[in-house]
């Protein structure tokens, strides 16, 4: 297949920061590409060059001619005063079609993006139908090429879900080929065929292998195993080269004169692969445990808490123990974070959220640990050196004290960085800092809300490393569900209606999910009827109601066959391409949608006429 862009040899610095060099990479059609890396290795610099947002320093980029290309940000910014169809429709003005046809288009984008209210205001949107609707507005362009900046952040797990849906779907607005920033290793494993990593640990700056994350996983072993078994033969080389210099050969002849020449370039290429070799610095992430011996630490018995009216969960028993690994799941909003915020306040007699009823009982001088995904405790007019050691110039770490360079290098800082204020540093360095003053404090329960937001990979492996290896408890809010497979023992899920149970898994929760969310066919006795109720009941319907009574589930099902029916008719590229055809498709399945609940109500009817309820 034809390429759709190349780029030779770019390259990009700010100030005097190389981020990269000698970059290369094609992107042809059909291509599924994930772009990983260390964070402050260019990731996002290079996604915008790529676009055409941001000017490379050196190297060329060749666009095939007319192709579109759409870039998805990492931050989401609309009309706010708009309405979703609105914002989606001010995105193809340009294309000068007509007005029923963008709004046709919108609509059947919006539905595919499961939107409940299209003509809703984009700034009454919760985080992750932004994310949604931003997604939506890359597509509806039709883009050849769809470039995306971690479009994960901000969605919870359904989210991803419907995103990996998207992306592997056949629909009018598919891209012919997509490029995207992500460090969620299932959702790369699920969705690309090629995955590029940009470090400096490689020679031409990036690895590129084709297949999914698991295929690049075992190339890249392969080739760093390769690499440094290759530093070791070159330090043989050059060891055996200096000992023949130091013996003060003179350069008379042709012969010898080059060989003292290639010894030297020996030793500048053995440096060079050196310096390759250790820019693969992995994050040093250890959290230090009180060692407690309690058999419980916490428990908390008929729990309950509602918000603004509404209630989040009741009921809730909840016992957490020395090697406990709970994970929370449910929707943006359904009380994830309220429920962490009670625990952190559990151990704290007249401070933080405490529950409505219920009550938590926990053990004595209980030391509690909190990761706050919305990065309150940092201040961010303060330097990188006064963040990672409040009190001077070095930290008190497992009873020993450690100067705040050596610290700082722990978490993948320069010394350089140590004066520049908090607000300068990505989303990751924060995150890293939040970490490094985790690591500080003893703890018997760790609570982490989103801790993996904007971490690489590198950094997520060891923080899943020194988490498995904690003896305490610790509960942990996260979408990465290669975390929650690896980490957690057990799953609270919450349904966003007031209920929150315990599941073996994430993709139990789900099933479980789904299954509510499915129309529930009017319950029938739950034990057998006497005569004289049978006698009761047959005398309340009429033949007329029996025999639809009996008729009632092969209605039901030819129904929502129907429904289902004009459900997939809905993606036909065919019928979306027509508004008229679309519109009135779209007035059928709202026909049958009302037919099938018109149809579950009667259901109901008649069996309160059977057992004498009305």
């Amino acid at each position: 297949m034809a390429d759709l862009l190349t780029c030779r040899t770019i390259g990009k610095a700010f100030g005097a920061q190389s981020l990269f060099s000698s970059v290369s990479l094609a992107i042809a059609e059909g291509d599924r590409i994930g772009l990983i890396g260390p964070n402050g290795s260019g990731k996002s610099t290079l996604l915008k060059i790529i676009g055409g947002l941001v000017s490379p320093d050196s190297g060329e980029i060749f666009r095939q001619r007319h192709v579109r290309s759409s870039y998805l940000a990492q931050e989401d910014v609309f009309d706010e005063d708009k309405s979703c169809i609105e914002n989606l429709c001010a995105a193809i003005e340009e294309q000068h079609l007509e007005p029923a046809e963008q709004r046709s288009r919108a609509q059947a984008l919006l539905s595919r993006a499961e939107f409940p209210d299209h003509d809703g205001l984009a700034g009454l949107l919760s985080g992750g139908w932004r994310k949604r609707l931003a997604i939506c507005r890359a597509l509806i362009v039709r883009p050849d090429l769809l470039l995306m900046d971690e479009p994960t952040n901000h969605l919870d797990l359904e989210g991803i879900l419907w995103l990996e849906k998207m992306l592997k779907s056949s629909m009018p607005e598919s891209p012919a080929a997509f490029l995207m920033i992500s460090h969620d290793r299932r959702f790369l494993e699920n969705t690309v065929s090629r995955v590029i990593e940009l470090a400096a640990v490689y020679p031409e700056g990036t690895l590129q292998v084709n297949g999914n994350y698991s295929a690049f996983l075992n190339k890249r072993d392969i080739f760093l195993e390769q690499q440094q078994a290759e530093e070791e033969r070159l330090a043989n080389k050059v060891r055996r080269e200096n000992e023949w210099l130091s013996r003060g050969p003179k350069a008379r002849t042709t012969k010898a004169k080059a060989r003292k020449d290639a010894a030297y370039q020996l030793q500048d290429d053995l440096a060079e692969l050196k310096g390759r070799n250790r820019s693969g610095g992995k994050v040093d992430i250890s959290f230090d445990a009180t060692e407690r011996k309690t058999k419980k630490l916490l428990a908390a018995s008929k729990i309950s808490k509602s918000f603004e009216g509404r209630q989040l969960f009741a009921n809730l028993d909840l016992t957490l123990s020395p090697g406990s690994r709970l994970g929370l799941l449910g929707r943006n909003g359904c009380g994830k974070s309220t429920l962490m915020q009670i625990l952190a306040a559990a151990n704290r007699a007249d401070d933080g959220l405490k529950p409505d009823s219920g009550s938590i009982v926990v053990a004595d001088k209980l030391r509690i640990v909190s990761f706050d995904q919305r990065r309150q405790q940092l201040d961010q007019e303060q330097t990188l050196r006064r963040a990672l050691a409040p009190d001077g110039d070095s930290v008190i770490y497992q009873d020993r004290v450690i100067h705040v360079v050596s610290w700082a290098k722990r978490f993948l800082f320069r010394p350089d960085q140590l004066e520049t204020p908090v607000a300068r540093l990505s989303g990751g360095e924060q995150a890293r800092i939040l970490i490094a003053a985790l690591m500080r404090q003893p703890a018997d329960v760790l609570l982490l809300d989103e801790p993996t937001n904007d971490l690489d990979i590198p950094s997520l492996d060891v923080l899943e490393e020194s988490l498995n290896e904690f003896p305490g408890a610790l509960v942990l809010v996260t979408h990465d569900r290669f975390m929650l497979d690896r980490l957690c023992d057990q799953i609270l899920g919450f349904d966003g209606k007031g209920n929150a149970s315990f599941f073996a898994d994430y993709e139990q929760w789900l099933r479980a999910l789904a299954e509510a969310e499915k129309p529930q066919a009017a319950k029938k006795p739950s034990a057998p009827l006497t005569a004289a109720e049978v006698k009761k009941a047959a005398k309340k319907l009429s033949y007329k109601d029996q025999r639809e009574y009996d008729l009632m589930e092969d209605s039901i099902l030819a129904a929502e066959t129907r429904q289902e029916e004009l459900e997939a008719r809905m993606h036909e590229p065919e019928l979306v391409a027509d508004p008229s055809k679309l519109a009135a498709c779209w007035q059928e399945l709202e026909t049958a949608q009302q037919e099938v609940a018109r149809l579950y109500r009667r259901w109901e009817e008649l069996e309160q006429l059977r057992n004498g309820e009305m």
